[in-house]
């Protein structure tokens, strides 16, 4: 999923809202760089929960990581990789009638459609999801928040000492690629541009993409509410598990 979904999903889990919960929610998609690879960097969620529950440190943003990746099973699991019956992910599943017009916009291989596909169904969501409330402002003030990336940064500095953690240079460069206003389909199409450009070195045609996007966000509309409902129950339900394994 996308940065404003993940601060959305996470307040919805843990009630509230602040700086920490912005930046944990979306903090795996900013471990994706030197050292992480997209699996690993969705895998370390226990790892960092129990570490910072150790230093007594970092309560909201160490719960908030939880929400979002693998292990435990997050959001992101259940949009990716597998919610009920489906063969893949929420995301994967409604993203199969796009397939076909998603490899024609992208200029990409038939074989990447599907993936690329999905994307589009997660920026229909973000769309959707930034429409309802000031989630964008949520992260903008997180990553303004000098006092705790910096403490952040010393934690996960601490925590993995052999690798080039370097948060505030992340924040920085994160904030580059996403939409860091409301988000509308001709923006995000354009964010999605530059990371097509940075990740495959393919020319998107953003006008098509965006298209796509208003189309997806249109086909979610019916049961997105009843996907969050159903994976904040299951993650509910793992957090609880680790919490108390840990306790």
């Amino acid at each position: 999923m996308y940065p404003q979904t993940h601060v959305y999903f996470a307040e919805m889990i843990l009630g509230g809202q602040s700086d920490e919960i912005t930046l944990g929610s979306i903090l795996p998609d900013m471990l994706i760089d030197k050292g992480f690879n997209h699996c690993e960097a969705h895998s370390k969620g226990s790892e960092i929960y129990c570490f910072l529950k150790l230093h007594q440190t970092l309560l909201d943003f160490r719960k908030a990581v939880l929400t979002h990746g693998f292990v435990p099973k997050g959001l992101d699991y259940y949009g990716d990789e597998k919610y009920l019956d489906y063969e893949k992910g929420y995301c994967f599943e409604k993203a199969r009638p796009f397939v076909l017009d998603t490899v024609e916009a992208c200029n990409i291989p038939p074989e990447m459609g599907w993936w690329k596909a999905h994307n589009i169904i997660e920026m229909g969501i973000e769309l959707l999801v930034s429409s309802s409330g000031d989630y964008s402002e949520r992260i903008k003030n997180a990553f303004a928040n000098r006092r705790l990336v910096t403490e952040i940064d010393e934690m996960l500095r601490e925590l993995w000492k052999s690798q080039d953690i370097d948060f505030g240079r992340r924040v920085k460069k994160f904030a580059g690629l996403i939409e860091m206003e409301r988000a509308g389909a001709i923006s995000l199409a354009k964010k999605y541009q530059l990371q097509m450009q940075h990740k495959h070195q393919v020319e998107i045609d953003t006008k098509k993409v965006a298209r796509l996007i208003e189309r997806a966000a249109e086909s979610v509309c019916g049961d997105l509410q009843d996907f969050f409902e159903t994976a904040a129950g299951f993650v509910k339900d793992n957090i609880h598990s680790l919490v108390k394994q840990e306790s």
